[in-house]
C-alpha cells in the first residue's frame, strides 16, 4: 500500500497554510513528518484524516483517492485527549466501539495492547491515578486498539523516562514489521533517524526536502570531511585552516567536537591528509562527514521566523 499526499493547499480564510505539499508513505515503512511549531505538519495530518478538507490537491492510496471512513487510522495526537475519570479499560472500549469494533473484540484487544506496554494493573483504574508517561502508554493503546492500517504518531516519546521510551521504540518497530504505513512526526531527531526510511520536512508551509533518509545524507555528506585537533581549539585551528589551506579546503561548519571541511576541486582526501599530517597540527579526527538529521533540518528549516 503506498498513501501519497499530493499538491495539497489549504487556507483559512485569506491565510494559506499549505502551499502545495507532496509527499509518500509505504505500508512496512516510516515516514518521518517534520517541522518547526506551526509550520503546517498538524494541518496536513488532520487533512489526511479528513478533519479539514482541502481548497486543492489529492489525497491518494494505491493510486486510487484515498476516504479516510474507509480505512483504519489510529492517531495520537501531540494534545492528548483521553478522560481522566474514566477507567483505563472502559474508556478504550469506547473509543474501539465508536471504530466499529464489538464489544468483546475490543476489550479482548485492549487487554492484548494494556499488557504489551506493561500496564495491566491499571486497568480498572482512573486514568487520572495514572503518572504521566503511563497515561501516554494508555494513550498508545486507545491509538492501535483497533489494528489500524495507518498509523500516525505526533510526538510520542513526550513524558516517557527512559523504560517506557524503549517499550515504545520496540511497538514502533513491531508496527513498520507488521506492514503499517507509519507517519512519525517528532522534534526528538534521534528517534526520527532510528525509525524513519524516508522524511518530509515542511517549513512555512511547503516540502523543502523529501526523499530516503540514507540518500539524503549521502548527498549532504558528499565532498564533505571533519577534522579536530589535539592540539588546537575549534576556532584556531579553523583560523589555521583558513589561513594556510585555503587552497585544497574551506570550512564550512562545525560539531559539537569537530570542523566540518570542504574540498576544493580536483583535491582528493588523501592530498589533505597529506597536507595536515606534514604540518604541526596533531589530528584527534579525521574522516568523512555524515550530517545527522538534526543538522540537516536546522539547515533547511532553521531560519528566523
Amino acid at each position: 500500500m503506498e498513501l501519497e499526499i499530493r499538491d495539497i493547499h489549504k487556507s483559512f480564510g485569506e491565510n494559506e497554510v499549505l502551499h502545495g505539499i507532496s509527499f509518500k508513505v509505504q505500508s512496512g515503512q516510516a515516514l518521518g513528518l517534520l517541522g518547526r511549531n506551526g509550520a503546517g505538519k498538524t494541518t496536513a495530518i488532520r487533512i489526511l484524516m479528513d478533519v479539514f478538507h482541502a481548497n486543492s490537491g489529492q489525497i491518494l492510496i494505491d493510486g486510487k483517492p484515498f476516504r479516510a471512513e474507509r480505512h483504519k487510522i489510529g492517531y495520537l495526537p501531540e494534545e492528548r485527549g483521553l478522560y481522566p475519570k474514566r477507567t483505563v479499560t472502559d474508556q478504550m472500549v469506547f473509543l474501539a466501539r465508536l471504530r466499529g469494533m464489538k464489544k468483546a473484540d475490543a476489550l479482548k484487544s485492549a487487554a492484548k495492547w494494556l499488557e504489551r506496554l506493561g500496564i495491566s494493573e491499571y486497568a480498572g483504574r482512573k486514568l487520572e491515578t495514572l503518572s504521566k508517561g503511563n497515561q501516554q502508554k494508555v494513550q498508545l493503546a486507545a491509538t492501535l486498539i483497533a489494528d489500524p492500517e495507518i498509523v500516525i504518531l505526533d510526538e510520542p516519546f513526550s513524558g516517557l523516562d527512559p523504560v517506557n521510551s524503549q517499550v515504545l521504540k520496540d511497538v514502533v518497530n513491531e508496527l513498520i514489521d507488521a506492514g503499517k504505513a507509519v507517519i512519525f512526526s517528532s522534534h526528538q531527531m534521534n528517534y526520527v533517524e532510528e525509525f524513519c526510511d524516508s522524511i518530509a520536512i515542511i517549513h512555512r508551509g511547503q516540502i523543502v526536502l523529501s526523499g530516503r533518509l540514507s540518500e539524503i545524507k549521502r548527498e549532504y555528506g558528499q565532498n564533505r570531511l571533519m577534522l579536530s585537533a589535539s592540539n588546537y581549539q575549534a576556532a584556531q585551528l579553523e583560523s589555521k585552516l583558513r589561513t594556510e589551506f585555503s587552497d585544497i579546503l574551506s570550512v564550512s561548519g562545525k560539531t559539537k567536537t569537530a570542523l566540518i571541511l570542504n574540498r576544493a576541486d580536483n583535491v582528493s582526501t588523501s592530498d589533505i591528509m597529506r597536507r595536515i599530517a606534514d604540518s604541526d597540527i596533531e589530528i584527534y579526527k579525521f574522516g568523512s562527514y555524515e550530517p545527522s538529521l538534526g543538522d540537516i533540518f536546522v539547515d533547511k528549516a532553521g531560519d528566523e521566523e
